[in-house]
């Protein structure tokens, strides 16, 4: 159903032009948008025209209208306050309007479902095609699917934001499947590129973050171009918040193509990383490291094991962290100086971070 909040806002911009009061009631006299005080409808009046069999009708100083849905279903009652033929003209009008809402309104509820269907795997090929033809759904263009991730406690409200913010652009679909994320069906411009793409993301990212809104994240798959394909890059952009958060956390923008190693290790089993963790550490953790040497061992990777430069930013002596090396060396048996060492260590650590993001979150 419309929301009132619509229907109310266009009974006010019709007012506006028209200087004329209109009101919509359901069926049963009750009071759903208006631009007079609720008081002065007489809900039996309502009553009895829904009962009728004419579609207009003047009552006192009033001209009803029914309002059909696209089924000739009866949806609201129109009214409009005045007599003349102005303004059973505007009436007309106004119910035209209002009907032309409903089946916009309707179509765009049609689209969505067919879209989280989509998005679910629920729809077979020849669906997916014949469903797409009868919404007027291009099927072979250029799309991407977004993950929106915020803060606010009511996702509705989150949900509404983020169309006003792609309001000018009626080729995207936004949606949501779960009471968590927000969707985005990007449909990509001619010759638009995965840059592109992410410089919408930091724009959307910006606009949810100014005058404190909410803070949110954002992860998007691969391009896909064909419609079948959207689900694959709806999973993509899930994977890439889940890998997000285990491995990039200082990042907001998550795209698939940058998961490197950790799309690998996300999709390994708890066992065999736990096996792994007791033969590179011995039976330790890596928690069990002092604060100091995971510093170290951060940032020597981070300078590409590079001794001169990783000393130089920790303000110690080069021999420092030489007996530091030595010192992990000692205790893991791998030289972080050697490179297969070095890429075996952090695999490790990969891998232990992974299954604490697991453990913490109850898989």
């Amino acid at each position: 159903m419309i929301s009132n909040q619509i229907l109310q806002s266009t009974l006010e911009g019709l007012k506006t032009i028209t200087r004329i009061d209109l009101c919509l009631v359901d069926e049963e006299g009750n009071f759903v948008a208006g631009t007079l005080n609720e008081a002065m409808i007489t809900s039996e009046e309502a009553r009895n025209f829904a009962e009728s069999q004419a579609d207009s009708q003047s009552i006192r100083e009033s001209q009803y209208f029914k309002v059909f849905g696209d089924s000739g279903q009866l949806e609201y009652i129109l009214i409009t306050y005045g007599t003349g033929d102005d303004v059973f003209l505007i009436g007309r009008m106004a119910t035209y309007q209002i009907q032309c809402l409903l089946t916009a309104y309707k179509e765009r509820l049609d689209q969505d479902n067919f879209i989280k269907n989509l998005l679910l795997d629920n729809l077979l090929l020849i669906d997916i095609i014949n469903r797409a033809k009868r919404l007027r759904i291009e099927t072979s263009v250029p799309r991407v699917v977004m993950l929106v991730e915020t803060d606010a406690e009511n996702n509705n409200v989150a949900l509404e934001t983020v169309r006003g913010f792609c309001l000018d652009r009626p080729r995207d679909f936004i949606t949501a499947v779960d009471e968590k994320d927000i969707i985005i069906v990007y449909q990509m411009g001619e010759n638009e590129t995965q840059e592109g793409v992410f410089e919408f993301a930091k724009s959307l990212l910006s606009f949810l973050k100014e005058d404190g809104r909410f803070k949110a994240h954002i992860a998007y798959g691969t391009t896909v171009g064909e419609i079948k394909d959207v689900s694959r890059s709806y999973k993509e952009a899930k994977m890439s918040l889940d890998v997000g958060k285990i491995f990039f956390a200082e990042r907001d923008i998550i795209p698939y193509s940058q998961l490197g190693i950790g799309r690998l290790i996300y999709q390994l089993p708890i066992p065999l990383c736990k096996m792994f963790i007791k033969e590179i550490f011995l039976g330790r953790s890596p928690e069990e490291f002092d604060e100091e040497t995971l510093t170290t061992i951060n940032k020597f990777f981070e300078n590409s094991l590079n001794v001169s430069e990783t000393s130089r930013q920790l303000y110690i002596h080069r021999n420092t962290l030489v007996y530091r090396l030595d010192k992990i060396m000692k205790t893991t048996g791998l030289d972080l100086r050697v490179f297969e060492d070095a890429i075996t260590f952090k695999i490790a650590l990969m891998v232990s971070k992974y299954m604490k993001y697991m453990e913490e979150n109850g898989y």
